[in-house]
């Protein structure tokens, strides 16, 4: 099976433009054979916590139905990230669109202190199935406690796909925790990031993929925005320009 991650820049706030590059993204993804695209931490309006309240959708909201069509049409199944609104609080989620099936979405269960005065914890502990494999998603800092994947692996995950918006020192962390993880649970980890601008930080990309014994397959560089192709079967994982429109 192969599986992409988008390392893209968002545009604040602006789903609509998001959106449409989202959409770039999953068809160029489809076409090289992709089962699963993944994108960065709140993707579709970027990582601003102090506008997700105004910017945040109900995973039903008219303005996602393009990336369901497009998982429909395509048959490919697209991990995006966007604030959703609960009777809570405002959750960091992260929906799952399936081709020809009703939408999901996780939602990040670990918030780092800084996140706290704008979302809520999420509760969700879904995996998705795709052709033999169980994924677990994961969304940046909780993704740096090992308990997290272990939980997955624990419910049958193979892979872990990990959405982040991280600084260049995160970007190092996760580099030097995710083959960890990979090594001592046996996962395939998939991780995208993010690239400019971001709250008040600039994302570093570095976006990789580890094989299941914690062996770095490819990596984006840290400044451009692109692609990155992970091939379960053949253990390889390939860079590839964006085609999405800016």
């Amino acid at each position: 099976m192969k599986l992409c991650a988008a390392q893209l820049g968002s545009l604040k706030g602006d789903v609509a433009a998001n959106v449409r590059r989202h959409l770039a993204c999953i068809e160029q993804a489809a076409n090289v054979g992709a089962a699963v695209i993944v994108f960065p931490e709140l993707s579709l309006t970027g990582y601003e916590p102090s506008i997700a309240r105004q910017a945040a959708l109900p995973l039903c909201s008219p303005h996602l139905d393009p990336l369901q069509a497009a998982s429909d049409r395509l048959g490919i199944i697209v991990a995006a990230g966007l604030p959703l609104p609960t009777p809570n609080g405002i959750q960091i989620g992260m929906p799952i669109f399936t081709p020809s099936a009703p939408r999901q979405a996780y939602a990040k269960q670990r918030l780092h202190e800084d996140e706290l005065p704008y979302f809520y914890a999420g509760a969700s502990t879904s995996l998705i199935q795709a052709a033999q494999h169980r994924i677990a998603p994961a969304i940046c800092y909780e993704s740096m406690f090992m308990a997290h994947a272990a939980s997955a692996k624990e419910r049958g995950a193979d892979i872990y796909l990990v959405s982040v918006a991280k600084t260049a020192k995160g970007v190092g962390e996760g580099h030097a925790h995710y083959p960890q993880v990979a090594r001592e649970l046996g996962l395939i980890v998939l991780m995208a990031n993010c690239v400019g601008p971001a709250d008040h930080f600039v994302a570093a990309g570095g976006s990789a993929a580890w094989d299941s014994e914690g062996r770095l397959l490819g990596c984006l560089d840290p400044h451009s925005e692109g692609m990155l192709l992970l091939d379960t079967e053949a253990g390889t994982a390939s860079i590839m320009p964006l085609d999405a429109p800016a």
